[in-house]
């Protein structure tokens, strides 16, 4: 028996679900997942059991997009997935259902412009890493430690006296990048 289950979301505990719920049983939903949690966490226990549920020949029915991916790219991989599986997506607002041959083409449009957009910034992000390197800038993190202070540590370390713990609270770095900027040294209390 085909189901539409709803799913519901709100970012902030003092947010209200009312508006969300009601819209989504007046569609149809007999079923509807809620939680209150941001659309960045990747932790949405609902959505999952939400997932879980639907089976083939059921929809998924949202208020808005917005309310189901974290990003549009997300949005997209959600769907997709809905659709390898025979499961249907609706959002009321946009107006937007894969059921039909016209929704799907809206949304893999969408897909695309996802697409599109993410090898934009990666484009970007290349030629701004490009240029960096031309005008001399290496990427990455600045070092912990300069020339001279592996040097006094080296010194430092050569005394079997003095603790790695120590030298490493003096220079304010842990014990790990001790190791990694004077190379492996047995450990030493």
């Amino acid at each position: 028996m085909k189901q539409r289950i709803g799913y519901a979301r709100v970012s902030t505990d003092d947010q209200h679900l009312d508006l969300q719920r009601d819209t989504l049983a007046r569609a149809g939903c007999n079923l509807i997942y809620e939680e209150a949690v941001s659309g960045k966490s990747t932790a949405r226990p609902e959505l999952e059991k939400c997932r879980k549920a639907l089976r083939e020949g059921d929809t998924l029915v949202v208020w808005r997009l917005d309310r189901l991916g974290r990003s549009l790219s997300n949005l997209v991989q959600i769907v997709a997935e809905l659709e390898q599986r025979g499961i249907g997506f609706e959002s009321l607002t946009e107006k937007i259902e894969t059921d039909s041959a016209a929704g799907r083409l809206v949304f893999h449009v969408f897909a695309a412009l996802s697409e599109f957009e993410r090898n934009l910034i990666r484009e970007r992000t290349q030629a701004g890493l490009a240029a960096a390197r031309a005008r001399g800038r290496a990427g990455g993190r600045k070092p912990k430690l300069d020339n001279q202070q592996v040097r006094e540590i080296k010194a430092l370390l050569r005394d079997r006296d003095i603790p790695v713990a120590e030298v490493a609270r003096r220079y304010g770095v842990s014990r790990t990048t001790l190791y990694k900027y004077v190379g492996v040294i047995m450990p030493r209390q």
